[in-house]
């Protein structure tokens, strides 16, 4: 694949698929949730490789390295050879353990939930998150 010697940061991580687009990627980097060292960075930081880079995407918090330039987008599979996913395992646990949550949802229809409903959706609650705490 051709490998580019100047990439912005922006085209980068809509490269290897951090973003869907590259307007997102720009506008995430303009935010401050795009940092090199603890600094923000511009959409037109030039990357380089062997940089490490904290990427900010909703809840979902990423660290990665660059291994190496690519200019387009390409399938995921061959992505994985541009950038190094160093992301701690604490990060990634407690994102994929959100998911968890019990489904509190009350039918369409049922009306307002009496005060025994109440006290119950309250008991659930506070014993389902205190416990992982």
């Amino acid at each position: 694949m051709p490998e580019k010697e100047k990439l912005r940061i922006d085209k980068y991580l809509w490269a290897i698929r951090i973003f869907k687009t590259r307007t997102l990627a720009t506008e995430a980097c303009k935010a401050g949730r795009v940092k090199l060292d603890g600094q923000n960075i511009k959409p037109s930081h030039e990357v380089k490789i062997g940089e490490v880079y904290q990427v900010s995407k909703g809840i979902e918090r990423k660290v990665i390295r660059v291994t190496g330039l690519l200019e387009n987008r390409m399938d995921a599979k061959s992505v994985a050879n541009f950038f190094a996913d160093e992301t701690p395992v604490e990060h990634t646990a407690q994102f994929k353990s959100m998911f968890h949550a019990p489904l509190l949802k009350r039918d369409r229809g049922t009306g307002r939930p009496t005060k025994r409903d109440r006290r119950d959706i309250d008991e659930l609650k506070s014993g389902f998150f205190e416990k992982g705490e």
